[in-house]
């Protein structure tokens, strides 16, 4: 399957790929006893951006005029910001269901062109969960179960100049992009579900027991809440009891309240390793280029000293040289401390907010066993300011 990327907002610069022209180039230089430019380079992956929009293109030919009326509209569209990840009768664009096997084949390459493998591969098993939501609640389904219930709708014009935006929508999933003049700007609202969280009842051909397609976004929490000292978790924990839901769930910009809990500062260095590695989980759904930008953002939020950090990956990097723009980054906690009871947290910063929370109990029964949770933008989604 093609690749895949997602990424949210930045002024990050991206450099024109090397087409054939560039190849021709490489030729002229060997033929002239010049030193060329390695050849591979010609053949490097594009852009998230290039590739999103060849795979968009792609999809839009293999659609005839009634379906394409319904995969595009106009990239001022107000449907454009009204996402959600309940079950809906209705939805934007037009659904895996509604495709022959050339055009569902070509809707998930263009899924795939833009997110990472990791983070196409949850959303196909994020999909793959409402099927074992359809054979568990049978006739007593109060929605619409169906793996194949997975909408794309493209706004604008996929091109390499003006806007243009994706979408990709169903039950515990929303996938948002928006292009800009030939760059992937912003990728939020970036919102994964899992229900069952951890699948209890196997069936052939789906996630078998035990699968958790959202473990490493719940057990890395845990494993920080677990690791706090008592003063620690006094300013973590700003809660008993959970939130009932993500907050702003389906609004068009993030919550603008300051974060709460404990700053990233008053953590070991061992503490704070387990919370970056919690929020480059959250950034690994996207391709490298996005991730690697969401993570440059949060350190240079912490001003000119920010940056001095050789890498957000090495544990080697004293703690003094990488902390400064992480210094800003809250963790709170709200809810049982205790697996399989409900709870919720967040991670947030100046420059994104993370939001999660498993409050609900899943179709056989079992209590919080249904997991929601959210990436986004706090400088404004979809490419927007916050108003």
């Amino acid at each position: 399957m093609a690749d895949f990327t997602h990424f949210g907002k930045t002024t990050m610069t991206t450099t024109t790929p090397l087409r054939p022209a560039g190849f021709a180039a490489a030729v002229v230089l060997l033929l002239a006893g010049m030193a060329a430019p390695p050849l591979w380079g010609a053949f490097r992956r594009p852009p998230a951006a290039e590739s999103m929009a060849r795979a968009a293109i792609d999809w839009l030919s293999t659609l005839d005029a009634e379906k394409k009326a319904k995969a595009v509209q106009p990239f001022a569209s107000p449907s454009r910001t009204d996402w959600h990840f309940v079950p809906k009768n209705d939805r934007k664009g037009v659904q895996l269901r509604d495709m022959n096997e050339a055009q569902e084949a070509a809707a998930l390459k263009l899924v795939r062109s833009a997110l990472s493998q990791a983070g196409y591969d949850k959303s196909i098993t994020i999909m793959k969960l409402d099927e074992i939501l359809r054979r568990l609640e049978g006739a007593k389904a109060k929605n619409i179960r169906d793996p194949k219930r997975y909408f794309l709708t493209i706004f604008g014009t996929p091109a390499d100049e003006g806007r243009w935006g994706l979408s990709v929508e169903g039950h515990h999933l929303s996938l948002n992009f928006t292009i800009r003049d030939g760059v992937l700007v912003d990728s939020t609202p970036q919102f994964m579900g899992a229900n069952p969280a951890e699948v209890k009842t196997t069936f052939d051909g789906l996630p078998v027991a035990g699968d958790r397609v959202l473990r490493d976004e719940e057990t890395l929490a845990f494993d920080l809440l677990s690791s706090l000292d008592g003063p620690q978790r006094t300013k973590a924990v700003i809660a008993k009891d959970p939130p009932k839901e993500i907050r702003a769930a389906g609004a068009a910009q993030p919550p603008e309240e300051p974060p709460v809990g404990i700053p990233f500062r008053e953590l070991s260095a061992a503490q704070q390793s387990i919370l970056r590695r919690l929020v480059e989980t959250y950034c690994a759904a996207m391709p490298d280029e996005v991730a690697t930008e969401r993570l440059r953002l949060i350190e240079s939020a912490g001003g000119p000293a920010a940056g001095r950090a050789e890498s957000v990956h090495s544990n080697s990097v004293p703690v003094e040289a990488v902390h400064h723009g992480w210094d800003d980054i809250h963790f709170a906690w709200a809810g049982s401390l205790v697996p399989g009871v409900g709870h919720g947290y967040r991670v947030e910063g100046p420059t994104f907010s993370i939001e999660f929370v498993n409050v609900q109990p899943d179709a056989e029964g079992n209590p919080a066993n249904h997991i929601h949770c959210v990436w986004r933008d706090r400088t404004g989604d979809f490419d927007l300011p916050v108003r």
